[in-house]
This record gives C-alpha cells, structure tokens and sequence, in this order.
C-alpha cells in the first residue's frame, strides 16, 4: 500500500453552505493552502514569464507537460539536468500531467475544445495511429517519429521529469462519441490506473504522489463508477478530466455528481479549467485546484484579467485605451499592474512589442493569484457569495 510520507493534504476548514474547503497540500517543495491555482508551463516555461516574476506575482505551484517534454527536450536530458525543478530554476510545488490529454487531443486540432465540450462536427486526428489496451501509438510533431505511449512509460518518463504531483495515465474522450465507447474506454483508463499505479509504485522514491483521473464523459453512472475506483485505490489525489459537456450547466453537472463519489480527504484537481466564474462555481462543489492556459493565453492576445469587469477580461488592442492613462490594477501590487497606463501598453500591443504580452501576463498571472488568496479568505469569512459579485462585477 502506498503511504506517501512525504506528502499530505489537512483539511483546515469546510464551508457550511457548500463543499468548498480551505486545505494545507504538503509536497517535497514546499506546502500551498488550497483552493489554488496550478500555471501552465508546457514545455518547462511560462509563456512569457521568468520563473522569478512568477514568485514576484505570488505563485504557489505550476505544471508541465508529459507529452510536449517527452517528444523536446526528451524525459532523459531533463533527468540529466537534475529534474524539471533545477531544469526550469523553479523550487516550489510542481505537478505534470500523463500526456493522454495530449495524446488523443493534438492530431486534429478541434478535438481538444469537443473534449472541453465546444463540439465542432469535427472529429479525425490525424495524428494518434491508434489506441489500444497497451496503450496508444501516435506520430510526434517534432520529427514525425512514430511513438508508443503507455501507463508504465507515462509513469516513467514522469518519474524522470520530476515533478512532485503526477497524474495515472488515461484516455480523453470528446464530446461526439458514444456512450458505449465511453464505458469501454473508461473501463480501459481503469485497468491504465492500476498499471499507473503498479508502475509508480515500483519505482518510488518518497519524492513524488500520483493522481487517479475520474473519466466517463457526460454519463452520471460511468462517473459513478470511475470516481469510486480512484477512491478504492491507492492515489494520493484526484482529479477530474474527459469530456465536461456542451454547456457550462452540464459541465457543473458532471462535477456536481462526480465529486460526493471520490475519496473526501484527498486533494482534488480540476484538468483544464480556470476562468473567474469557474473558480467559483466548483470552488464550491470541492475542487481545490484548477490548471489553464487563460491566463498567459490572454495576454498573448492582448487582454487581461480586472477584477469587476463584466465578462472578466478588457483587450488593450481596443482603441478606448489609446489615451487611457490608468494602469491595470493598483491594487495587485507588482509593477506590470501599478506602473505602466493602459495607452502604453496598448501601443505596444499595436506595436507587437514583447513586452506589452510580457506586462499582461504577469498581470494575468498575479491577478488569478490576487483571486485565490480572496477566494481562500472568503471561504474562511463565509463572505463568497459577496466577493463573486465583486469579481464578476455582478
């Protein structure tokens, strides 16, 4: 049986109105207080942010991705360089995930937003060869090199990154497939997360935990069934991953019924989400960390995060902010908010100037950080009904 001795999570406190929680999450590189927010860094870097800026904007924890490091640098030169933490120059918390979001996601192109619940029609990947019970063969996008992944290679080259919090291996189904292939391959993820599990316990070292990833689409039943089975076996954590529904009230839905199911003591992951109103609305179903690529997302194409401003986001491209000499966000506390006006960096968004996405994805960044620690203080006060309202500006 795994015990994790370097690893804990301690629930502090638990709103009475709803599931929401305010955690202590314990890892080899330090502890974060949950809800939190975990920042994606693909392919060991923050889009344009330096791992010291990060700190500068109060960031706990960040993640990179199995699949993008796997194929460039490849898990054995990050291993050789002392592990993503000394790799990247970041010494806090980490997590990677397992690459089958990846994997079943990137071939095509629209199929990642169908798993996200945005259903194109479309659904061919041209990349993935095909899936199997040993796993899934696919053409990488760095040489076209035919891959083989597998639970127990996911788990090793994982194990090689180094990160503290790793995810089992599973299969990403969107949104247009049936339910029957849904359960099959459900079940399928089931008997990767013993192989997951299996793998990662043969190789354990005490420095890293494992997540079991609750799948089964738009299906309450199937959800049923895979949360109990990642409550049953020996993960560290949870999270919650596949299809999430066409609209944001399926999507609640999955999560609403999926979680009372899971294990209640263990930390829970949310795969791939992360506005403010997300934060919000499963912040109170129980989840207690999220991952995004918003953030940095945003500020590459010229908007940033306020906080009250209806729909969550302003676009410096906008020409209202040509003469605008007000910065972004006093209140946020790093110069990339407080010292530069909006007509700035809207000439250098204009201008396409690196450092206009440089200053909005800081901002972005320290803005969702700002979020947490509300979110976390409001939970506490049972005040977070009024501070949505502040947020969304409602």
């Amino acid at each position: 049986m795994l015990k994790y001795p370097n690893f804990s999570f301690d629930i502090k406190h638990r709103d009475p109105k709803s599931r929401a929680r305010i955690g202590t999450l314990k890892t080899p590189h330090g502890e974060i207080e949950t809800p939190n927010y975990i920042f994606c860094g693909t392919k060991a870097a923050i889009k344009a942010v330096a791992p010291a800026q990060m700190r500068e904007a109060k960031t706990d924890i960040i993640l990179a991705n199995t699949y993008h490091l796997m194929l460039q640098p490849g898990a054995d030169v990050i291993e050789k360089m002392g592990g993503l933490h000394k790799f990247m120059q970041w010494d806090g918390p980490m997590l990677t995930d397992s690459g089958g979001f990846q994997v079943f996601s990137l071939g095509e192109g629209t199929m990642a937003n169908e798993i996200k619940g945005k259903n194109s029609g479309k659904h061919e990947n041209k990349s993935l060869l095909g899936i199997s019970e040993d796993g899934c063969v696919f053409r990488s996008y760095v040489n076209g090199e035919k891959i083989k992944l597998t639970p127990e290679s996911a788990m090793d080259i994982q194990r090689k990154l180094g990160a503290d919090l790793l995810m089992q291996f599973d299969e990403c189904t969107p949104y247009h497939v049936t339910k029957d292939y849904t359960a099959r391959s459900m079940e399928m993820s089931i008997r990767w997360g013993d192989r997951s599990l299996a793998e990662f316990e043969r190789t354990d070292t005490g420095a890293q935990a494992v997540y079991g990833i609750i799948q089964g689409g738009v299906y309450k039943d199937l959800r049923k069934t895979s949360a109990e089975y990642t409550k049953d076996r020996d993960f560290f954590g949870t999270a919650v991953g596949g299809c999430l529904g066409g609209s944001p009230k399926e999507m609640y839905d999955i999560v609403n019924e999926s979680l009372p199911h899971a294990h209640p003591d263990r930390p829970v992951h949310f795969l791939g989400i992360g506005q403010i109103k997300d934060i919000f609305t499963f912040v109170r179903l129980g989840i207690d960390t999220f991952d995004c690529v918003i953030p940095t997302r945003l500020a590459r194409h010229g908007s940033a995060f306020i906080k009250g401003h209806p729909g969550e986001t302003i676009n410096l491209k906008n020409a209202k902010y040509r003469e605008d000499n007000t910065p972004l966000d006093e209140a946020n506390g790093i110069p990339a908010s407080t010292d530069f006006s909006k007509a700035y960096i809207h000439h250098l968004i204009k201008a396409g100037e690196i450092l206009g996405m440089q200053l909005l994805a800081q901002h972005n960044v320290a803005t969702i950080n700002r979020l947490m620690r509300e979110v976390r203080a409001a939970i506490k006060a049972d005040t977070l009904d009024a501070l949505e309202k502040e947020w969304l500006g409602q």
